[in-house]
């Protein structure tokens, strides 16, 4: 997903201005979205093979505040980019 998307849209992010590092971690958290919540959640199909015994509706309805919980934190971090900023900030300047 990342190879496919960065170098598209990131000389874009750049151009409109935006800090790369805020951009990575934006990034990284929605792939991280993407990889638990339905319907492709490729960690929660890797999970049903380890787990056959727990079905698929019971893996997607826990991993559910844990989706709700990382769209609050992507929401904060767009609202308020120098949470992601901060400590880089700090040592690079």
């Amino acid at each position: 997903m990342i190879l496919l998307t960065v170098p598209v849209f990131f000389p874009l992010v750049v151009g409109l201005g935006f800090d790369p590092i805020w951009f990575g971690i934006i990034i990284v958290v929605v792939v991280e979205i993407g990889l638990i919540s339905p319907p492709v959640g490729m960690n929660i199909f890797v999970l049903r093979s380890l787990l056959p015994g727990v079905s698929t509706g019971t893996m997607f309805r826990g991993v559910t505040p844990f989706v709700i919980a990382d769209c609050v934190r992507l929401a904060i971090l767009v609202a308020f980019p120098i949470i992601s900023l901060a400590l880089p900030n700090y040592f690079f300047k």
